[in-house]
């Protein structure tokens, strides 16, 4: 049942819509009911501090058979426990270019954001955010042999985005889990309070973002850069990456649907004016209708949104403002 069938509802009514429809979505995307509980058993592989914040990668268990790693960030002269962001790269070198290491392994100092995705992890650091940047599976560190092979900038997205589909599960599932438990972790850690975390990605990252406050109520927040649009006029109009896919969605929901996900909590979303893979106009369509939702819900001001004069690239201007407002 759409979104559009929902306007006589009565609140406890579509908190019910709310509950089937998170559970449709669990079970279209795969890859999270069903996965056997076990330990993180997290291992921190090596320790640097920088002018500002300390940086930690750690490695843990996923599901079985399966890590996750990435870099703990950590402000210096922590107070209370801080609020955190898991933060989600997008297509390119993977987890390395949003805290700042360059393709020469050199690091870029706060305030001197770069590539397309502007080191947004450090920036959340900078800003004063404990930060989980989270390396997704089949970009960098966690690519294949083949793609490693074919330059830094390659995934293996296609291989591995494949391989899930045969299994019934679909990348996002797996992404999304993943993040799941990168939260189980920030939710372990002293300087976290685990009442307050956020979700960042860009583009296959602003996917994960996305998908993952809507799957996981723990999300206060989420922040969707170069991604938030409708599949019609995105990802079914336009070539993508195979790991954009879910099959059956659009017999359930539009992707602006989703975000009766994720209301009551806070959303924000941004776009480049001149994004030729997630088109303008069809991001204020989205918006329009995500507003609908979030006054029906009576929380309009927790949804935010943003457009700027640039193509495919994060931008984070009102994003960080939001943030600052709502976690």
């Amino acid at each position: 049942m759409g979104w559009s069938a929902t306007g006589g509802f009565t609140d406890t009514e579509l908190t019910s819509w709310q509950t089937l429809l998170r559970q449709r979505i669990t079970q279209l995307v795969g890859g999270i009911h069903n996965v056997p509980a076990i330990d993180l058993k997290p291992v921190v592989l090596n320790t640097s501090n920088f002018a500002g914040y300390r940086r930690e990668f750690v490695r843990m268990q996923s599901r079985p058979g399966l890590d996750l790693c990435g870099y703990m960030l950590i402000p210096n002269a922590t107070g209370q426990p801080l609020p955190a962001v898991v933060c989600l790269p997008g297509h390119g070198r993977g987890v390395d270019s949003i805290v700042g290491i360059a393709e020469d392994g050199s690091q870029r100092p706060l305030g001197s954001p770069a590539e397309y995705q502007m080191d947004f992890a450090l920036q959340c650091v900078e800003k004063g955010y404990a930060v989980f940047a989270l390396e997704q599976i089949s970009f960098g560190h966690r690519r294949d042999s083949q793609a490693r092979a074919s330059g830094p900038g390659t995934s293996s997205c296609s291989r591995d985005s494949t391989t899930a589909l045969m299994l019934g599960d679909t990348m996002t599932g797996w992404r999304v889990w993943d993040t799941m438990r990168a939260i189980d972790y920030l939710q372990t850690r002293p300087e976290v309070d685990p009442s307050r975390i956020a979700t960042m990605g860009i583009s296959g990252g602003g996917l994960t973002s996305l998908f993952a406050a809507c799957l996981d109520e723990r999300v206060k927040c989420s922040i969707v850069s170069g991604y938030f649009n409708t599949f019609v006029d995105s990802v079914l109009s336009i070539n993508h990456c195979v790991d954009n896919y879910i099959p059956g969605i659009l017999n359930v929901a539009e992707m602006p649907e989703l975000t009766a996900l994720i209301a009551p909590r806070a959303l924000f979303a941004e776009s480049g004016k001149t994004d030729h893979i997630f088109p303008l106009a069809a991001f204020h369509r989205a918006i329009e209708q995500a507003e609908s939702i979030y006054e029906r819900f009576g929380v309009r001001e927790r949804l935010g949104w943003e457009t700027f004069d640039a193509g495919h690239e994060f931008y984070g201007k009102g994003a960080f403002q939001f943030m600052e407002r709502n976690l």
